[in-house]
């Protein structure tokens, strides 16, 4: 009998999961979670929690446009799609590594660009 329990229970957690709903959130078009009536992409936010360890607190401090229902639900909705999210975040950084790396240039290259001569 506590099996079946079980089983119940697991399905009714399925199901429930499926269902839940982010008030303060839009997913646009593309599948991206945004803050409703706002620029803000979720996964920005969650870039700034994750890569620089930023608590709800300082989030609000460094975008005090938003409240705290939409920095609180955008985190929710992270961490209810960590993996994925978290897979998206560190492909972003690495692609930026890639490019940046292609780009180094040397003071001289960047004083020449800029028609710039170094100070005698």
């Amino acid at each position: 009998m506590r099996g079946k329990i079980d089983r119940k229970a697991k399905g009714f957690a399925r199901n429930m999961s499926a269902a839940l709903q982010y008030p303060h959130l839009d997913v646009d078009a593309d599948g991206h979670a945004r803050i409703a009536g706002s620029r803000y992409k979720v996964l920005h936010l969650a870039g700034e929690h994750y890569h620089y360890g930023w608590s709800t607190e300082e989030l609000l401090r460094q975008h005090p446009d938003l409240r705290p229902e939409e920095v609180y639900a955008s985190l929710t909705y992270f961490y209810d799609h960590y993996s994925e999210m978290v897979q998206q975040l560190v492909e972003a950084a690495r692609q930026v590594e890639q490019k940046r790396g292609n780009q180094m240039l040397s003071r001289e290259q960047l004083l020449q660009r800029g028609n710039v001569t170094e100070p005698s």
